[in-house]
């Protein structure tokens, strides 16, 4: 780690289901707050999930419970902000396990800073974005949105984080739901604006940098299964599933 910036540690999960990324950012959130961890940058892909945030009430839900079951959309009501969004398969998403007042800043400094830093690796691929306008968090390129942000805070540490859409499947994004519960604006992706196919292990390996300089922090790449020891001894128990070692 720097001895001049904070560290973060960095961990590719590959694929995880939401449910269980969810488990395990709840257990981070307890030892970044008992400091027996520095702080966390899960990057990870979810198979095909709707989930309902804290200011959802489920009427941007356009399909029924039915439909999303047999279309393979697992429905989840989550306790992050915002309202309806999806993740599934081409999507980068990012769980972020801060302590806030430990790197100097608050809630709305570390929501900007997640729009700067997704702005700033979509530039590298010649991709114009901006954030979006009061009330419309989030990032945004040609009109439609990119890349949703959806996070909780945990007294003074985060949870919860970014998707960015590279090749995701906008079909269910834009039909199964409104996207973030913003009537008549819809969820665009990498491929769609620039042709470009962008592999979600590649974006996750050239992303950390950008969070890195817009947070403030030194991150540092650690091996999943460094998490397994770590929570075993905070009498934390987690799966295999939830931590491939890749």
């Amino acid at each position: 780690m720097s001895k001049s910036l904070p560290g973060v540690l960095a961990y590719w999960l590959a694929e995880v289901p939401y449910r269980e990324a969810w488990d395990l950012q709840r257990s981070l959130v307890e030892a970044v707050r008992r400091r027996e961890h520095p702080g966390a940058l899960l990057l990870l892909q979810h198979p095909h999930v709707f989930t309902i945030g804290r200011r959802g009430d489920g009427s941007t839900l356009l399909w029924s419970e039915e439909e999303c079951a047999r279309r393979g959309v697992e429905l989840v009501w989550s306790d992050r902000g915002g309202d309806a969004t999806y993740h599934g398969p081409g999507q980068l998403v990012g769980y972020p396990i801060l302590d806030l007042p430990a790197l100097g800043s608050d809630i709305l400094r570390h929501i900007r800073g997640l729009e700067r830093s997704l702005i700033a690796y979509l530039a590298t691929l010649g991709i114009a974005s901006e954030a979006g306008a009061p009330g419309m968090t989030g990032v945004w390129a040609r009109g439609a949105k990119v890349a949703a942000i959806g996070v909780k805070l945990n007294q003074t540490v985060t949870s919860h984080g970014f998707a960015l859409n590279l090749t995701s499947d906008l079909e269910i994004f834009n039909a199964g739901i409104v996207p973030c519960g913003l009537v008549g604006k819809r969820a665009t992706s990498v491929l769609e604006v620039s042709g470009l196919r962008v592999d979600v292990a590649e974006a996750a390996r050239a992303y950390p940098r950008h969070f890195a300089k817009t947070h403030g922090v030194a991150v540092e790449w650690a091996d999943p299964a460094s998490l397994r020891v770590m929570l075993a001894s905070v009498g934390e128990q987690v799966s295999t599933r939830t931590l491939p070692v890749v």
